[in-house]
């Protein structure tokens, strides 16, 4: 992966912390995957460790959670 990957639903909490995600890294270094429009991308999310969105996947491996907005639970409905 070379790029990071940005997984969020779409709430409040989780569109401010993409903004703050494309000013720091640049909207080129960054991946935004909205899995309340992208259901597809939550076993991915999952699988790769995203317990809570919005949440930040480094090109590493590493899930940086971001001031929590909904856990995955909420989010799958």
């Amino acid at each position: 992966m070379t790029k990071s990957v940005f997984y969020h639903a779409g709430c409040p909490v989780c569109v401010s912390a993409e903004h703050d995600i494309i000013n720091l890294v640049g909207k080129d270094n960054v991946e935004l995957v909205h899995i309340g429009e992208d259901r597809n991308r939550i076993a991915e999310a999952e699988k790769a460790g995203v317990k809570s969105v919005p949440a930040l996947l480094t090109p590493n491996g590493n899930v940086l959670h971001i001031n929590f907005g909904a856990s995955m639970a909420d989010v799958k409905g």
